[in-house]
């Protein structure tokens, strides 16, 4: 089959022609941790004081790691709260 002539080029190449692919998905990721977490805290009915008790932090460093566009928050941040709602963080260099 031929290639379509109207086809453009794809998103990624388009965040990379602007040069804001790296930050784009930095905000993705984080906004994807971000709801995850929430959304375990949500299920398993946890109060954002309780939450931050049980990860043995601030409740300021908590609205920080659910903040999606913040995306300075350490790994080890996101670990204490994965394990904290029953999850594991995994990363991986692709």
């Amino acid at each position: 089959m031929p290639e379509n002539p109207n086809r453009g080029s794809s998103f990624e190449d388009f965040l990379k022609e602007e040069g804001i692919l790296e930050a784009s998905t930095t905000t993705a990721v984080k906004r994807v941790l971000a709801w995850q977490i929430a959304e375990a805290m949500r299920t398993q009915h946890l109060t954002k004081s309780a939450m931050a008790a049980r990860m043995h932090t601030s409740r300021s460093q908590l609205e920080r790691l659910l903040d999606p566009e913040k995306t300075g928050v350490s790994l080890e941040t996101i670990q204490r709260a994965a394990a904290v709602v029953g999850r594991e963080l995994r990363v991986e260099l692709v």
